[in-house]
């Protein structure tokens, strides 16, 4: 799974006024950030508010991301949620064909058990048809994936190839760098911890802030894989302000705006998110102005 190392984007959905996708900014933003030197591409993920999306509009998006990228990067598609058999239906029914990997969230609002964790990616394990990228993020789901229960699980199933990290614990993911099997990667979930995760043994990042900012924040990675730490860590820095701005106001409205500022889509989301405020428009406005 080399083509998963690096830097990939968590892409936004774009919408019109309407609150209809909008195909043309999201055929900007897919060569807006292939431009900017990414490895790979995540579609429908947490970023792309699939959770408001129907299951035509997730088949839309997947379809036109495809053709717009052209097999220019690799493709991992979010499939997750909840109910670990509707999952499993997923798998069956979404055309598949030209995505390299299934990224999928650890199930929230049940709270389940650490062995229900287990079980539930064991169950996803058995029937993915496609390498599988764990998704440990507790803010949104309400319950942590311990590192015991992420390295039970890389052993167990050899298509279980990654996690995506996102617990903000460093000493968790250092956990699972010390005791993963050699090829099980470890991918940072949270921009702002892109750089020290990397340099803990991570292999890259599902950034937001790619969005926006593809070149940096791949320089970033590039820098801190290839142990050019001074460099990365100066860049990383000059970013932390903006992307504490992103996530002021919750994601992807921050990031959003600044697609807007950027003219590549504009800043639309769907209720029960709102759009950024003016006032964090205008501070985004002059970050930007910046650089």
């Amino acid at each position: 799974m080399e083509n998963i190392k690096g830097t990939g984007v968590a892409l936004v959905t774009p919408f019109l006024a309407d609150g209809d996708i909008d195909f043309n900014g999201l055929t900007n933003l897919v060569n807006h950030v292939i431009d900017g030197g990414l490895d790979y591409l995540v579609v429908l993920g947490t970023t792309g508010e699939t959770a408001t999306l129907s299951t035509a509009e997730k088949d839309e998006v997947l379809a036109h991301v495809k053709k717009v990228n052209n097999g220019r990067l690799a493709l991992v598609i979010g499939i997750g949620g909840n109910n670990t058999s509707a999952i499993v239906e997923e798998f069956e029914r979404v055309d598949l064909t030209g995505v390299d990997a299934i990224l999928s969230a650890s199930p929230y609002y049940n709270k389940p058990t650490q062995e229900g964790i287990y079980q539930h990616y064991k169950v996803l394990a058995e029937h993915s048809p496609l390498p599988l990228i764990l998704y440990n993020v507790p803010g949104r789901t309400a319950s942590n994936m311990t590192a015991s229960t992420t390295l039970r699980l890389a052993h167990d199933f050899e298509n279980i190839v990654a996690i995506k990290e996102a617990s903000g614990d460093l000493n968790q993911v250092m956990e699972i760098v010390k005791d993963k099997p050699a090829d099980f990667m470890v991918i940072s979930g949270e921009d702002a911890l892109n750089f020290p995760i990397i340099t803990c043994g991570g292999v890259g990042v599902i950034s937001v802030l790619a969005n926006s900012q593809p070149k940096l924040t791949a320089d970033v990675v590039n820098l801190a894989l290839k142990n050019e730490n001074e460099s990365a860590r100066n860049l990383h820095y000059k970013s932390l302000d903006f992307i504490n701005l992103l996530f002021a106001e919750g994601n992807p409205a921050g990031v959003k705006a600044a697609l807007k500022l950027q003219e590549i889509c504009g800043d639309d989301v769907r209720i029960p998110l709102m759009k950024a405020s003016e006032g964090l428009m205008g501070t985004l406005k002059a970050e930007l102005a910046k650089w």
